[in-house]
């Protein structure tokens, strides 16, 4: 990837789409590479201009984002997709999480917080502030058991839980190996077995699994 991150929108908004537009315009090291209206449309775009992410609206006409989500990260796991909304819903976030997206912002925040999530996505970090981590925890606690799995894929060794809960935290790799005294690749490799037990590809299916599990510890922030 080059130092510029290229930038899609899907949004069905225009006022939304202009003020992003003006916003990214104002940073070098983005690049605005296409405009979708509709679920459809950017998995059109995500084919023809492969961006380096996605900033994903979540309803939007003819197919939703997470739809589009779906098929997007099925067909082209290399792109980040960023969801934007202005729905402060806790099932849309846990939804959007299982179909793929590796952060979930609501339109109301920092421009700060807005560019520094495009940069980590487009890095391969999972981008969730601890507090919308904590009200999905919360919202999976209160959630019907799903139903019985293999006993193997919920045998995670501690260390391998810790590492989950580092990610779950919104943790980079080398602060979690900051933090438990590992080195970065260790991580990687405890990721690599996390993702084989749960039988995911991705940090963000990572967390949504163990959230609807009960692998991860309740967040009390």
């Amino acid at each position: 990837m080059s130092d510029v991150i290229r930038i899609m929108l899907a949004d069905d908004h225009l006022v939304v789409r202009t003020g992003l537009r003006l916003m990214l315009a104002a940073d070098e090291s983005f690049t605005l590479v296409g405009e979708a209206t509709n679920g459809v449309m950017a998995i059109e775009l995500a084919e023809k201009l492969q961006p380096d992410v996605i900033l994903m609206d979540l309803r939007m006409p003819e197919m939703d984002g997470i739809e589009a989500i779906k098929q997007i990260c099925k067909r082209w796991p290399q792109i980040a997709v960023v969801i934007l909304t202005t729905y402060n819903e806790d099932n849309l976030m846990i939804r959007a999480l299982q179909a793929g997206a590796c952060g979930y912002l609501l339109k109301d925040c920092t421009l700060d917080t807005l560019l520094s999530t495009l940069r980590r996505a487009s890095q391969g970090e999972m981008l969730l502030p601890p507090e919308i981590m904590a009200r999905i925890l919360a919202h999976a606690s209160q959630a019907i058991a799903p139903p019985p799995v293999a006993r193997s894929s919920l045998d995670l060794t501690e260390r391998e839980r810790e590492v989950l809960a580092g990610v779950a935290q919104g943790e980079r790799s080398k602060e979690i190996a900051a933090r438990l005294g590992i080195s970065e690749r260790t991580v990687g490799t405890y990721l690599g077995s996390i993702f084989s037990k749960l039988g995911v590809d991705s940090r963000a299916s990572a967390v949504a699994v163990a959230i609807k599990r009960g692998l991860l510890p309740r967040l009390d922030r």
